[in-house]
Formats: C-alpha cells, structure tokens, sequence
C-alpha cells in the first residue's frame, strides 16, 4: 500500500531534518503495532551472494539514514536486502550546527552538513543487539568514521577503535573516506594517506578475524568527485590491501547543477538526482581498471529501477538508496528490486 504521495506534501512543508525525524519515528510506531506490512510492497526473492554474504536482493539501505541503529526493525520492514547504519565514530558527537540539511526539489536532490551526529558506537552496537532483523541474520552493515576533534593525523586511531567494537556484530564494516563534512576526511583518499590507512586496518582485519574466528568484509566508500588518476589509485590500493569491496559513490561537492536553485549553495554534499552522472562514471571506471577483483556497490542519484540498471550497467553487484527515498517514498525499493530482478 503506496500511502507516500498523500504525506510527502507535509513533510516537505516541514524543516528537512524534522521531517526526516518524524518519519523515522512514524515507521518506528508503525512497525511496533505490527503494521510494518503497510509500508512495503511484496518483494520477491533475489538472493545474491556479494563477499560471502547471502543478500535476499540487491537493493540496500545506505548508511546516513539511520545513524544510529535505532530503528532497524522499522527500515527492515520496507523490503531492503540489507541495512547500513552509521556512520559511528569512537565518541558522541552532535554533528554540525543547525540547519544542516536542504531539499532542493525541483532537482529532486539534498544538501547536507550533518557531520557524523551519532551517539557513539557503544549505543549503536547495544541497539544492534536488541534488533529483531540483526537476529534473525538480517545482512546488516556497520558505517565507521573517525570522530570531528580527532587530528587527520590520528584518524587511523578512531577507525580501528570503531573496528574492534564492531567487528562481532556487523556483517561487513564500511571505511568512510569520503564525508564532505567533517574538516579534512577527503584527504583520507590521498595516495599515500589512504595507503597507510588500509594498511593499518588490513593488519587490524587479521588480528580481529583470528581472535573471533570469522571473517567480516571490509568495504571502503569513496567520493564521486575524482578524476581518472585519482580513481586508478584507489582501485590500485584496494587490491593491494585486499579490501573487499568498494562502494561508489558519497554525495559531492560539485554544485553546477544546482547553483541556480534555493539553497543550491548551501555547504555541504549534495546527493539525489545531480550526482548521478558523476557516481556512474567513478563505478565505471573502477569497474573497467579493477577487472573484478574487487566488487562495487552503486549509489547516488537512484530514483528509479532504471537508475538502479544504470548502476549495474556500469558495473555495479548492488546499489542502495537514499535521497530517493525521501522524493519517490518506500515503493522506490520494490521499484528497483524489480528492476533488477533476473537480468542483473
């Protein structure tokens, strides 16, 4: 039942971060009365298998949306073959000054400044362990970062803290690189900053999957606003430290497309519509100078199945939503699981 288009006229009536509050909150009481089925269509079943992990489709949650893990259950109940919360970072922090987040919707497009709030990864694991989907084996990604006062020189420091609380809980871990928000990360995909980055958490890897006796994934998440020597790089190094995949792309700082607009020179990372483009051609460069060493997962810009074929076209495994969600409402999910459903 498609309720959305009856309430996305309130919503976008409200203060962007209010709404997107609100609406969490209203699936959470949704979900708690038992009446999850109402905000999903009936999806069928696309197992894929992506690093060992068995995925029941190939349309994912990005991280950003539910920061916390707090409200899991409810996110579940909308049809995604898998969830990734964060980013969470080794303390609390509350992010950056209100406001902090735009819509633009005559480019059907957001511009954010949130800067990792979160309640610290200690909150986050305890909520993980009291959900339902984590539980019952629900494919749940953990999004790590490194906290706003920590110096750049020391970021290595927060991640393998979030990556040793973590590491039991997460069905595969994602390295956030790419936040165009806290002061200095993007520095983080530097040749030689990256390069001593991953090495210190592949070595951290084997450590924590010999005293655990499991193997959990490591994904790294790059920015769409790269060039080619830039992305060859990256893709170099990724096999060099055996990350196990990669997912492309975070919002951009680009701004061409939405200059013109209200709020279009907000600072920030701009996501929906206008980083399509640019998050296509990282995902196929990377896809064409990795040879499928190193698998891709697809997002930016996806506002319908046929944006989610792109990203396969291009090159992606799987692709996860965001923006879209929040302009084409929950159906947006059964909408590309169709899409993609036996041809990719």
């Amino acid at each position: 039942m498609n309720l959305y288009p009856l309430v996305k006229p309130c919503l976008f009536a409200m203060d962007a971060e209010r709404a997107h509050n609100l609406t969490l909150n209203t699936l959470d009481k949704v979900h708690a009365l038992g009446l999850g089925f109402l905000s999903q269509e009936k999806i069928a079943s696309d197992e894929r298998v992506f690093c060992g992990l068995k995925i029941p489709n190939p349309v994912g949650l990005a991280a950003g949306l539910d920061k916390d893990g707090k409200h899991i259950d409810a996110l579940a109940d909308l049809g995604f073959g898998f969830i990734e919360i964060g980013t969470v970072t080794p303390k609390a922090q509350s992010g950056n000054p209100l406001p902090r987040m735009f819509r633009l919707p005559d480019a059907s497009a957001l511009i954010n400044r949130m800067g990792f709030n979160n309640d610290g990864v200690d909150a986050c694991v305890a909520r993980v362990k009291q959900s339902d989907f984590w539980q019952r084996g629900g494919i749940l990604g953990l999004n790590i970062g490194k906290n706003a006062t920590t110096p750049i020189e020391s970021a290595a420091d927060d991640y393998l803290i979030c990556m040793r609380k973590v590491y039991d809980i997460a069905s595969y871990i994602t390295v956030n690189i790419s936040s165009p928000n806290t002061k200095n990360l993007r520095q983080l995909q530097g040749a030689d900053e990256l390069s001593s980055l991953l090495n210190a958490i592949a070595e951290e890897k084997k450590v924590l999957s010999d005293l655990h006796k499991k193997e959990v994934p490591l994904f790294l998440k790059i920015a769409p606003d790269l060039d080619l020597e830039q992305i060859q790089t990256i893709a170099e190094l990724l096999i060099k430290y055996k990350i196990d995949a990669v997912i492309a792309t975070n919002t951009t700082i680009a701004r061409d497309a939405v200059a013109h607009l209200p709020n279009g020179n907000e600072t920030g990372g701009l996501s929906g519509s206008p980083v399509k483009q640019s998050s296509d051609h990282v995902i196929k460069e990377l896809h064409r100078t990795l040879q499928g060493q190193v698998p891709i997962i697809g997002v930016g810009g996806i506002m319908s199945g046929q944006d989610a074929k792109d990203k396969m076209n291009a090159g992606a495994s799987l692709v996860q939503l965001y923006t879209g969600l929040i302009y084409q409402g929950p159906k947006l999910v059964s909408d590309c699981a169709k899409a993609l459903k036996g041809g990719f």
